[in-house]
């Protein structure tokens, strides 16, 4: 029996029976990848790809799947870049000619980033979840990026709350001497400093841009990743020796933050990087005092940006 002789039941055509679709292909492909950086250097990663295409001509039941998948082999064989994503959409929409006009590839991995302490010498691995989304079809190429970031916040009301009652406690220990030395003072402090401290949380912050140049050989992933981390100040970190924590702790005080400001730290940093045609940030405040989160969203908003599917 040859290939020749298999049925092929997805190449039933009939019209009336099968409409356009707007996606058909695959999700959830586990494909190795690497991922370039500026200095050209390589990072190995483990992606998750969907991969799919329309079907825009009525009549065709389905589309060829295997072709997908061999023109997602194919292109990310070499490094992730704009040019091997055009040309797996490229090739999955040649592939289906007078079926297909459009395409979309996701990809999601980790990417792991060595970072350095505060203070010490030491460095450890953090990983930070990237989504890569692509679309081809008659309007053109888009390329979006997004990742998360992880920090620390602070709350300025709770920092308010603490500081008055540490004010009070100072008033009622020291109004019948007040007369003492400034190191006795330093000494008193050095007791009663922690009598409330302000609550803090790790926190979520996502950011997605779409990208302006479309012409990438390095995806700004990195970018991103350190814009966000600058405009916190606040990045969780890994290492750390007690003057890394001692930093740290400054780092919260003097970057006290609700969920408001997170954001719009956020996107006043990303507004002024011309790199991003558009953007969309959400943050989240995973709280100690709540049994829940607080959140919000930052949108630009351009044409044919995201504010019409924010949340897609």
């Amino acid at each position: 029996m040859t290939l020749s002789d298999l049925p092929d039941v997805a190449q039933e055509n009939n019209p009336a029976l099968y409409p356009p679709l707007n996606k058909v292909g695959m999700s959830g492909i586990d494909l190795p990848c690497r991922l370039l950086h500026s200095d050209l250097s390589v990072t190995p990663v483990i992606a998750k790809a969907n991969i799919h295409v329309d079907i825009a001509t009525p009549g065709h039941r389905g589309i060829h799947m295997s072709r997908l998948y061999k023109a997602l082999q194919h292109a990310l064989a070499e490094p992730i870049s704009t040019h091997s994503i055009q040309a797996c959409l490229n090739a999955c929409i040649e592939a289906h000619q007078g079926i297909s006009q459009h395409a979309c590839l996701e990809l999601r991995f980790a990417l792991p980033l060595a970072r350095d302490a505060l203070i010490s010498r030491h460095q450890g691995y953090k990983s930070y979840p990237v989504l890569l989304r692509a679309e081809m079809g008659p309007e053109g190429y888009s390329l979006e990026l997004e990742v998360e970031v992880p920090y620390s916040s602070t709350c300025p009301c709770s920092a308010a709350l603490s500081r008055k009652l540490l004010s009070q406690a100072f008033l009622d220990a020291w109004k019948d001497t007040p007369s003492r030395s400034i190191d006795e003072m330093a000494e008193w402090l050095d007791t009663h400093g922690s009598l409330a401290t302000p609550h803090s949380q790790r926190s979520t912050a996502r950011l997605r841009v779409k990208l302006q140049h479309q012409n990438l050989l390095v995806l700004p992933v990195l970018n991103l990743i350190d814009q966000a981390e600058s405009s916190l100040k606040t990045a969780v970190q890994t290492a750390v020796k007690r003057e890394d924590e001692q930093a740290f702790a400054a780092l919260n005080g003097q970057n006290l933050m609700f969920c408001e400001d997170a954001a719009r730290r956020l996107s006043n940093t990303l507004r002024q990087n011309a790199s991003w045609q558009d953007y969309w940030i959400s943050v989240e405040h995973h709280e100690s005092l709540h049994a829940h989160d607080a959140s919000a969203v930052c949108v630009k908003g351009v044409p044919n940006g995201y504010t019409p599917q924010l949340h897609r």
